[in-house]
């Protein structure tokens, strides 16, 4: 077989996973060849920044919060469930801190400055801050909470300030980087193991035709993700180009191939099969998160698990004063703790309460809501509080009035208030489980109902990711079998893999389990590289 290109290790897709596993296999003294549909960062480039790490880290240490591993795996172990072993989980919450020294050492700039109130995402002056439900109801009581969000420090969303010094840093190492270059299917030898990979690339294509697909493609990655019709209109031109000016090409992979693709929230016949409830919302990645690289694990052998859990983020902060409000669904009952993270908020609407839900405010509620916005919220988060208050809301003198506008049973919605309001007074605890400060009555009116609904928004988006992929052993990374065998020479790591946060989400639990399987898997292939290489 011929070989346009050849390399120890063979990176397909190059986000934080990707990134992350091209470092580990250069510091093992691995050749290392990354391939990326684009210009490379994926949705982790677009993503927030924040990095999910615990347990003493140095910025901790710095902000002066005490935390121990042992907290972060009694808080972590029920919030995942199942996902991975708890021997597993047990290593990822022991080699955080280092994680976070490691990512420093390769130039991702963080900050000891905690965020003071509660949100869904810091002000550009907080750096360090309670991204889950550690300090929500129930979870005080498995562990102590610590803020455990690790924001790469940048203004706006900081993901290009995670991804970009990683991918400066694996470049000065010695990384090989094939740009717009499109994995079409794996390439096996007659044993079936993984030796390469057949794409479609752009590398012999005049210059002005890749600064097009460049500019396109980076314009589909945001601001398209907002807007899916316009990412439609430009994924289609893009395509064209590499229909007509991509040429096939193969790449050998001497030692392995490390799939790192993201996952296949953009792929919406994909999403409508596996979690048909999850059509709506904004797909929170890439086109390139069209499930391209499960499609390749699978078509060699390899087994998917947990393809129908999606994560949907429902935020209702900031502002920190709608933490006292309650969410209702049609029969005016409450859904779930309401101070929770975002995913549980959207996995109560969408899994329980087909995609419906209201915030209940009282009139001080909303007084202290608009007073919060100017110093909790980035421009973004302006934005949608904004259409929250000003769009979405509908107002009455009395509660039954306010429901009946919105068609949510008036006796149900008083019920709730009456006994959210009893138990405050008796000083008895919150049914849901929400903890006394962040509980406050329902007052004078006028009364105000926030539809927080699953709905198509530009301007209050519901944010989704898939968490499920292929199955892979946990110990090496290695894509497995249904019967439960490795496929030789093939790993997968981040959304394109199960992982740690393949049950349940908290924001930056994907992004360091992208650091923590990429790692993993590109320290196996490198080791597998050196068995072959002596043999």
């Amino acid at each position: 077989m011929a070989w346009d290109l050849s390399a120890d290790v063979v990176v397909v897709g190059t986000g934080v996973a990707g990134v992350s596993a091209a470092l580990e296999a250069l510091d093992a003294g691995a050749e290392v060849l990354a391939l990326d549909r684009c210009g490379g960062g994926g949705a982790s480039a677009i993503s927030g920044g924040i990095v999910y790490a615990g347990g003493g880290t140095s910025v901790q240490r710095e902000a002066g919060i005490e935390d121990t591993t042992d907290a972060m795996f009694a808080y972590l172990s029920s919030e995942v469930g199942d996902a991975v072993r708890p021997e597993t989980l047990r290593r990822f919450c022991d080699e955080s801190p280092r994680m976070i020294e490691w990512l420093a050492g390769n130039g991702v700039p963080f900050e000891a400055s905690l965020c003071p109130f509660k949100t869904s995402y810091p002000t550009d002056k907080y750096y360090l801050y309670y991204s889950g439900s550690e300090a929500a109801g129930g979870f005080r009581d498995v562990a102590p909470p610590a803020p455990r969000g690790h924001r790469a420090k940048g203004k706006g969303t900081s993901g290009k300030m995670l991804y970009g010094p990683l991918i400066d840093s694996a470049l000065a190492k010695g990384l090989r980087l094939e740009q717009q270059t499109r994995a079409v299917r794996l390439l096996t030898d007659d044993d079936g193991a993984v030796i390469g990979v057949e794409c479609l690339s752009l590398r012999g294509a005049p210059a002005r035709v890749r600064r097009e697909h460049a500019r396109l493609a980076a314009l589909s990655a945001k601001p398209g993700i907002y807007y899916p019709p316009m990412r439609k209109i430009l994924q289609k031109r893009v395509e064209r180009i590499e229909a007509r000016y991509g040429r096939p090409i193969r790449v050998q992979a001497r030692s392995g191939v490390i799939l790192s693709a993201g996952g296949f929230i953009a792929n919406r016949a994909m999403v409508a099969e596996h979690a048909p409830n999850y059509r709506g919302g904004l797909a929170l990645g890439t086109a390139a998160d069209d499930g391209s690289g499960i499609f390749m694990g699978t078509d060699v052998g390899g087994a998917t698990a947990k393809m129908s859990n999606i994560s949907a983020w429902r935020f209702i902060v900031p502002t920190s004063a709608y933490l006292g409000s309650l969410l209702v669904d049609r029969r005016g009952e409450r859904m779930v703790d309401e101070s929770r993270y975002g995913a549980a908020l959207g996995h109560a609407m969408i899994s329980e309460r087909g995609g419906n839900g209201w915030l209940v405010a009282d009139a001080d509620l909303v007084k202290d809501a608009r007073a919060q916005l100017s110093s909790q919220t980035n421009w973004f988060q302006r934005i949608q509080a904004e259409t929250l208050l000003r769009v979405e809301r509908t107002t009455a003198r009395t509660l039954d009035e306010v429901a009946a506008k919105v068609g949510v049973d008036p006796a149900g919605l008083a019920a709730t208030v009456a006994a959210h309001n009893e138990a405050i007074a008796a000083g008895t605890a919150d049914p849901m489980g929400k903890p006394a400060d962040f509980r406050r009555p329902v007052g004078a009116g006028p009364y105000s109902m926030f539809d927080v609904s699953l709905k198509k928004s530009l301007t209050n988006p519901l944010p989704m990711i898939t968490l499920g992929g292929l199955v892979v052993d946990e110990d090496t990374g290695a894509v497995l079998e249904a019967s439960g065998e490795p496929i030789a020479g093939l790993y997968a790591a981040g959304r394109t893999a199960v992982g740690i946060c393949s049950n349940s989400y908290v924001s930056g639990l994907s992004l360091a389990d992208c650091v923590f399987s990429g790692r993993r898997a590109a320290a196996h292939a490198s080791r597998r590289n050196s068995v072959n290489s002596a043999s």
